[in-house]
């Protein structure tokens, strides 16, 4: 007999052994992880394979003179890998669909507003002094009409005006952001 030829039938014979472990005991096995996986059939099948994959990589276990059946080994080796499971699952966040994904908002990356940040900066600069200021203490320090007037020595009114055309002269400079200065 070759070394292939021993191997072949040493293989043969370990899948022979495999197959009746399952046949004889993958139902019991599959009804305990079924309950352990609150009745993932999928994720329990899963585990039921894994566990013959263990037994199959531990054929020692299996044949020790120690127990009369290798089904107590079998149930806690699954048990064990349905614990180990469950707490890797918990350890991660949750997974989401697809739906979930198309309605969250898409926010703009760090280089999206620092290059926005610049054109705002740059647009502001061709406003003339009294719009620039009327901006940037309204919108910018967030001043209110009253404070922004007193602050300037202007009425109220004047800044209101400031303000409208200052914003209607960056819609014409910045035409791709003209929804954000609405």
């Amino acid at each position: 007999m070759t070394a292939g030829t021993a191997l072949n039938a040493r293989t043969t014979t370990a899948e022979h052994e495999l197959a009746a472990l399952q046949r004889e005991h993958g139902r019991p096995l599959f009804a305990l992880l079924l309950r352990l996986c609150d009745g993932d059939r999928q994720r329990a099948e899963d585990l039921v394979q894994e566990t013959l994959v263990r037994a199959w990589q531990h054929p020692e276990a299996l044949r020790a003179d120690a127990f009369d059946s290798v089904r107590p080994w079998l149930l806690t080796v699954g048990r064990r890998l349905a614990i180990d499971a469950r707490r890797a699952r918990q350890a991660r966040p949750p997974e989401v669909g697809d739906a979930v994904l198309e309605n969250a908002p898409v926010c703009a990356d760090h280089a999206e507003r620092a290059a926005a940040a610049l054109d705002v900066r740059e647009a502001v600069k061709t406003l003339t002094p009294e719009h620039r200021e009327v901006l940037v203490l309204v919108y910018f320090q967030g001043a209110s009409v009253a404070e922004a007037a007193e602050a300037l020595g202007i009425p109220p009114g004047t800044v209101k005006s400031r303000a409208f055309y200052a914003l209607r002269a960056l819609r014409r400079v910045l035409p791709g952001y003209a929804a954000d200065l609405h």
